[in-house]
């Protein structure tokens, strides 16, 4: 398994380290559920849902784009 090196603020640190502690996990398996959380694989799979998105819609690419960025906003902000 791949190693990687991040650095933190002291307070997010501290966070994840008792939040570890608290859950008895590692803080790699916490980062890593993180990250499975915010999905970061590329961005050809959210291309991919415009461009069909757009093709049902009849928005042109620059709209349909700009409502799809709007909307991750939104859903980002709610959380």
């Amino acid at each position: 398994m791949p190693r990687v090196t991040i650095r933190l603020s002291d307070r997010t640190y501290r966070a994840l380290k008792e939040a570890a502690f608290r859950q008895n996990r590692s803080m790699g398996s916490i980062i890593e559920e993180s990250l499975g959380l915010r999905d970061p694989r590329p961005n050809d799979t959210a291309r991919k849902i415009v461009a069909k998105v757009r093709a049902k819609s009849g928005l042109r690419a620059d709209e349909a784009m700009a409502l799809a960025v709007e909307e991750t906003r939104r859903f980002r902000d709610e959380k």
